[in-house]
């Protein structure tokens, strides 16, 4: 054969050969692209759906510490009043009438009112909601610390300045977006990149392997992102479901402190009237006594029933001692699982919402 013919021949096997591995590299980027493509589709499904579970929780504990500041200061405006009564009703007494309340309970409840307003008027406005959030989650522990300092005020208007509290709750990096592991971006915008069409065919082999091998392994990243994208997201369930719980066995118990509270400040304003009409209110003074009395302890039952709860952590705290760990801002640190993620409080939990259920019977 002459030798022309058999290099043409040769050539005509090698440009056979190398279109071979030029389709060959196509087709492995192509399924890098497929799979790349359906790890993005599946990580994003799965984001949209935690994203949405962590604002329906996010709106949960802020409608709770709402309730629970509110509560803090009506607190305060009950105390004030009963104080008032109570004055009125031991000032030409003898034998001083004295509500039957233990010291403690009634230190709990001023301290945690005291919190409460604090926080209230050092968060007024647009920030409340923020604060709200926080208090939700940090304020029942902070309240009876160092709370006549002002330092707990002070911490929880710093923990509601960023939103640190949700991204621990859900998982730390996962809830600000991201795959959840090291340069997991980047790992896919490699993958999805393609090759230069101009390279060789052997090498556009070579860098289809890469693609894919990168494909492959973003894929395995993605999974485990969103597996525990996934547990993030029933840890937001049950802190959602727990919210709502507390937020509504608190509003029951208010409505039964709210008759006495509502009882007790139509006895003042009565009495402050005939004052005013230069009327001496003695007569009614010590014709209602009894169901001043009544009405204040009651009050006060309700209150500490409900400071209880509000104080018992949504979350497990580190604690030394028996004594709650703190970080140098006086803000508790909370245990956390292997993945950076807020361990529920749930035997405490329930604990304390049967127990506050039964006790406010009768109340």
């Amino acid at each position: 054969m002459p030798l022309p013919l058999i290099i043409g021949a040769a050539a005509l096997v090698t440009a056979a050969y190398g279109a071979k591995k030029g389709y060959d590299g196509y087709q492995k980027h192509s399924e890098a692209d497929d799979i790349v493509n359906s790890a993005k589709a599946r990580y994003a499904k799965n984001k949209d759906e935690f994203d949405a579970q962590e604002k329906s929780t996010n709106k949960a504990l802020e409608a709770l510490g709402r309730e629970e500041l509110e509560i803090g200061r009506n607190f305060n405006e009950f105390k004030t009043i009963a104080n008032e009564l109570l004055k009125k009703l031991n000032a030409d007494r003898q034998d001083k009438l004295k509500i039957n309340i233990p010291q403690h309970k009634l230190q709990s409840i001023e301290s945690y009112s005291y919190t409460a307003v604090g926080v209230l008027g050092a968060t007024a406005g647009a920030g409340l909601a923020g604060a709200a959030t926080g208090f939700a989650v940090y304020g029942g522990v902070m309240a009876l610390g160092a709370a006549s300092t002002g330092t707990a005020i002070s911490s929880l208007a710093g923990v509601a300045a960023t939103n640190a509290t949700l991204a621990a709750i859900g998982g730390g990096s996962l809830s600000a977006g991201g795959l959840g592991m090291a340069g997991g971006t980047a790992i896919l915008g490699a993958a999805v990149a393609g090759p230069v069409l101009a390279i060789a065919g052997w090498a556009y082999d070579s860098h289809g392997d890469e693609a894919l091998k990168n494909a492959h392994k973003a894929d395995r990243e993605v999974d485990s992102a969103i597996a525990k994208q996934q547990k993030a997201q029933q840890q937001l369930v049950k802190v959602e479901e727990y919210a709502f719980e507390i937020r509504s066995v608190l509003k029951s118990t208010y409505r039964q402190f709210d008759k006495h509270f509502e009882n007790i400040k139509y006895v003042n304003n009565r009495l402050n009237d005939l004052r005013s009409r230069n009327i001496d209110p003695s007569a009614d003074l010590a014709s209602m006594s009894d169901s001043i009395m009544q009405a204040i302890e009651n009050g006060y039952a309700l209150a500490a029933i409900m400071v209880d709860l509000i104080t018992t952590p949504l979350f497990k705290v580190k604690k030394f001692n028996g004594n709650v760990v703190k970080d140098k801002n006086n803000v508790p640190i909370m245990d956390t699982d292997a993945d950076g993620s807020m361990l529920l409080n749930s035997n405490e939990l329930d604990e304390q919402i049967d127990k506050t259920r039964t006790e406010a019977q009768g109340r």
